[in-house]
């Protein structure tokens, strides 16, 4: 699992995105169709930007010999509010304002993520060990048949109280923009990545199946802007990365790197920007086709 995949570096096999089913003939139908109906396609649209994956987007511009519109990153055209599935906890944001700069680790896994009461319960007492603020979104069913709270220790939320805040889901966007967080624990899912470069913030990986495992290799192999916890979730593990990413020199020098980046897609998008640029190419596309009659 460990090797590489020759084809694709810097990819391991561990890497290739997969998706648990039942009926293994009927995924790799599905995907066989994906395929075929993309090379139909008159173009192409990407949600990232064209100096963020640069050698990749010329890769699939060689394969498909279509023309290539990366408008990205999506999130920064529309509002927060209107791509939350779930009800938003604004007093997460009243709780960071009391925090340092920089000193708070942002937590969520996203919407679809489940996980059993022993992972959870390793990552609880490595955040406790890592002795970092935190802001931890325990969604509702992150853990399979369980009540909200009452899936963390007791023995956690007390040795914690004074610099751990728990939420059902928070304003992502608006955590992540906000000048007390320091890093950002994620599973690695392109919104979040996307959301969390465009912020400037260092993150930590826990990729759980599909796109997030080859996101996460290079959040930390290609761009050098985090970590992925290749342990799975251990929480001396868990706490090592915790501290590193938050207080020690590796956390300096990746913040640094994703700073960068989080120029470049901020540029992208104005007047002159690849993804300015990009969308304007899109409409002149689509508005070059004839109607029928």
């Amino acid at each position: 699992m460990e090797a590489a995949v020759l084809e694709l570096p810097p990819i391991k096999v561990k890497d290739i995105p997969r998706i648990e089913t039942h009926d293994g003939e009927d995924m790799y139908r599905a995907i066989e169709n994906m395929v075929r109906e993309t090379k139909k396609a008159s173009g192409l649209v990407f949600n990232t930007f064209q100096e963020l994956e640069e050698p990749e987007l010329a890769k699939l511009q060689e394969q498909f010999l279509k023309p290539t519109f990366t408008i990205g990153p999506f999130h920064k055209r529309f509002s927060a509010a209107s791509t939350s599935l779930f009800t938003q906890d604004g007093s997460s944001i009243s709780w960071l304002d009391a925090r340092a700069p920089r000193s708070v680790l942002y937590l969520s896994f996203g919407s679809i993520a489940a996980m059993d009461q022993q992972k959870l319960n390793e990552m609880a007492w490595g955040l406790a060990d890592s002795m970092q603020p935190f802001l931890w979104v325990v969604r509702p069913g992150l853990v399979r048949d369980s009540e909200w709270l009452a899936v963390l220790p007791n023995e956690f939320l007390e040795a914690t109280r004074d610099r751990g805040y728990i939420v059902k889901w928070a304003p992502q966007q608006e955590v992540l923009s906000h000048p007390a967080v320091g890093g950002f624990w994620t599973h690695s899912g392109w919104n979040s990545t996307l959301e969390s470069i465009c912020e400037g913030v260092p993150m930590i990986c826990s990729p759980f199946f599909g796109d997030q495992m080859v996101n996460s290799r290079y959040v930390s192999d290609v761009w050098r802007i985090g970590i992925r916890l290749e342990k799975g979730l251990e929480r001396g593990e868990i706490r090592d990365a915790v501290r590193r990413v938050m207080v020690e020199r590796d956390g300096e020098e990746m913040r640094q790197r994703v700073m960068c980046l989080k120029e470049k897609a901020g540029f992208c998008l104005n007047s002159g920007g690849s993804s300015y640029k990009a969308l304007d190419a899109l409409v002149n596309f689509i508005t070059s086709f004839t109607s029928p009659d």
